[in-house]
C-alpha cells in the first residue's frame, strides 16, 4: 500500500520497476504486427480507390470513369457504411464530426464494423481521412492481445494507447508527429505523459521500421506526404506576418462553419442511416460533378481525403485558375462537412488539403509567397479542425521540408490566432451523445494501469 501511494505521488517511479521494463518489451513486440496491419489497411484503401474509380469503369467498357461515376459509387459506399454503423457492434467507430478522438480501445467484436465503415467511406470517395480507423485498429489489436491474457482494463488502456501510436505513426510519416498527435489527443501532462508516452514511442518506432521494410520489400503502400519542389522561401517579411493573422481568422471562420454544418448533418444521418447516408453520398458526388463540369478538372480534386493527391495538387498549382481554386474550397468544404456528419474516418487530411488550397488561392494577391501561404493554410486548418496547435505546427512545417522550417514562425502566429478565434466562435464540446462513452487514453486510469504492473 505504501509503495502504491508513493507511485501515485511520483508516477515516474513506475519507470524504475521491472514490470514496466517488461511492458516496454511487450509494446516493442506489439509494434511489429500492429504496424504491419496499419500498412496493409492503407494499402487496401489505396488499391480500393484505384479499383473502384479506375479499373472498374474500364471493365464495364468505359475508357475512363465518366463524370457521373461518383454518384452511384458514393451512394453504394454510404449504404455499406450505414449497414456497419447501424447493425454491427461499435457503430462503425466514433463520429469524425467530434474531431480526432483517442478513446478507450474498441472491443474485439467492434473492430470488423469499424474497419468496414472506414473502407466503405475511404475507398468509395468520401471526403474523410484514414487516421480515425487506424487509431482504432492499432489500439484494438493491442488491447486484444491483453484481453486474451485477461489483463486489467487500466493496463489495456496503456497498451492500447501504444498500439494507436504505432498505427498512426506510419500514416503521418514520422513517429514524432504521431507522438505529438496522440499527446494532444489524450491530454497527457507530465510526469504522467512520460510514463504512457514511452511505450507508445517504442511501439511506434519499431513498427515504423517494420512498415518501411514492408514498403521497400513489396513496393506498395503509403506514399510520402512530403511536398517537394515548392518555391524557395528565403526570408520572412512584415507583410507575411500580417497575412498570418488573416489566415488565422479566416481558417477559424471556415473551420467553425464546416463543423457546424457537420453537426447539423449528423443527427439526420443517425435517425435514418440506411436512407440518409446514401443520400449524403449522393450529395458529395453531386458536388464533385458540379466542380468537374464547371472547371473541366477531375472529380478527384473534391473527392477523397487529399492525402495522396496533395503533393501533386501543390506542384501543379500554377495550372489552376483563381476561379477553380475557389470552387475547390467551396465544393470540397461542403463535401467535407457532409462526410464528417455521415461517414466514418478522421478529420485531419481534408483539413490540410483545404488549407493548402486556400494558401495557393491567396498567393495570387500581393505580399504572400505561395510556399508561405500553403504552410499557413495547412497549419491553421489542421489546428482549428483538430484543436491541436502543437501537432498542427509540426505537420505544416515538416510536410514542406526545409521551406516549412523557414515558414514556421508564420505558421505559429497563424495557428495561435486561429486557435483563439475558433474557441470564441465555437467552444470545444464533449463528444456527441450519439457516440459510445469512452475513457480517454492517458487519463488517470492509464497511469493507474502502469502502477498495477508493479
Amino acid at each position: 500500500m505504501v509503495a502504491n501511494a508513493s507511485m501515485a505521488e511520483d508516477p515516474l517511479a513506475v519507470v524504475r520497476s521491472r514490470r514496466y521494463l517488461r511492458l516496454l518489451l511487450f509494446t516493442a513486440i506489439l509494434g511489429v504486427p500492429i504496424s504491419a496491419a496499419a500498412y496493409w489497411f492503407l494499402w487496401a484503401v489505396h488499391h480500393g480507390e484505384r479499383w473502384i474509380f479506375e479499373a472498374l469503369p474500364t471493365l464495364l467498357g468505359f475508357e475512363a470513369a465518366p463524370a457521373w461515376w461518383p454518384l452511384p459509387v458514393l451512394a453504394l459506399g454510404g449504404l455499406i457504411a450505414a449497414t456497419a454503423i447501424g447493425y454491427m457492434p461499435g457503430k462503425g467507430g466514433h463520429s469524425p464530426a467530434d474531431g480526432f478522438q483517442a478513446g478507450a480501445p474498441p472491443k474485439p467484436a467492434e473492430l470488423p464494423g469499424i474497419l468496414l465503415a472506414a473502407l466503405a467511406s475511404l475507398c468509395f470517395g468520401a471526403v474523410i481521412g484514414p487516421e480515425g480507423p487506424l487509431v482504432a485498429l492499432g489500439s484494438g489489436l493491442a488491447a486484444l492481445a491483453l484481453w486474451l491474457r485477461k489483463a486489467p482494463d487500466q493496463v489495456i488502456a496503456v497498451v492500447g494507447a501504444a498500439g494507436a501510436f504505432a498505427a498512426v505513426a506510419f500514416l503521418l510519416g514520422s513517429p514524432i508527429v504521431g507522438a505529438f498527435l496522440m499527446l494532444e489527443a489524450t491530454g497527457l501532462t507530465k510526469p504522467k505523459a512520460k510514463v504512457v508516452l514511452l511505450p507508445g514511442l517504442l511501439c511506434a518506432g519499431i513498427g515504423f521500421l517494420v512498415a518501411l521494410g514492408l514498403h521497400s520489400w513489396t513496393g506498395a503502400g503509403k506514399v510520402s506526404l512530403t511536398i517537394s519542389n515548392v518555391p524557395s522561401l528565403t526570408h520572412l517579411t512584415v507583410v507575411e506576418f500580417l497575412w498570418a493573422i488573416g489566415f488565422g481568422v479566416g481558417a477559424a471562420v471556415m473551420g467553425a462553419s464546416i463543423r457546424s454544418l457537420a453537426l447539423l448533418v449528423r443527427p439526420r444521418a443517425e435517425q435514418r442511416p440506411m436512407v440518409m447516408t446514401p443520400v449524403a453520398g449522393l450529395g458529395i458526388g453531386a458536388l464533385a460533378l458540379v466542380y468537374s463540369q464547371i472547371t473541366g478538372n477531375g472529380t478527384g480534386d473534391v473527392l477523397f481525403s487529399g492525402e495522396e493527391s496533395l503533393p501533386r495538387f501543390v506542384q501543379s498549382a500554377g495550372t489552376y485558375t483563381v476561379e477553380a481554386l475557389a470552387l475547390v474550397i467551396v465544393c470540397k468544404g461542403l463535401a467535407y462537412s457532409i462526410a464528417l456528419g455521415s461517414f466514418r474516418g478522421g478529420p485531419v487530411f481534408p483539413a490540410i488539403f483545404l488549407g493548402a488550397t486556400a494558401g495557393i488561392l491567396f498567393a495570387h494577391l500581393p505580399g504572400l509567397p505561395v510556399t508561405a501561404g500553403i504552410a499557413m493554410g495547412m497549419g491553421t486548418m489542421a489546428a482549428v479542425m483538430l484543436r491541436m496547435p502543437m501537432t498542427a505546427v509540426l505537420l505544416a512545417s515538416l510536410l514542406l521540408g526545409p521551406e516549412g522550417i523557414v515558414a514556421m514562425p508564420l505558421v505559429i502566429v497563424a495557428i495561435v490566432v486561429g486557435f483563439v478565434v475558433v474557441e470564441w466562435l465555437a467552444p470545444s464540446e464533449p463528444a456527441g451523445e450519439s457516440n459510445k462513452p469512452h475513457r480517454p487514453m492517458g487519463s488517470s486510469s492509464s497511469t493507474e494501469g502502469v502502477n498495477r504492473l508493479q
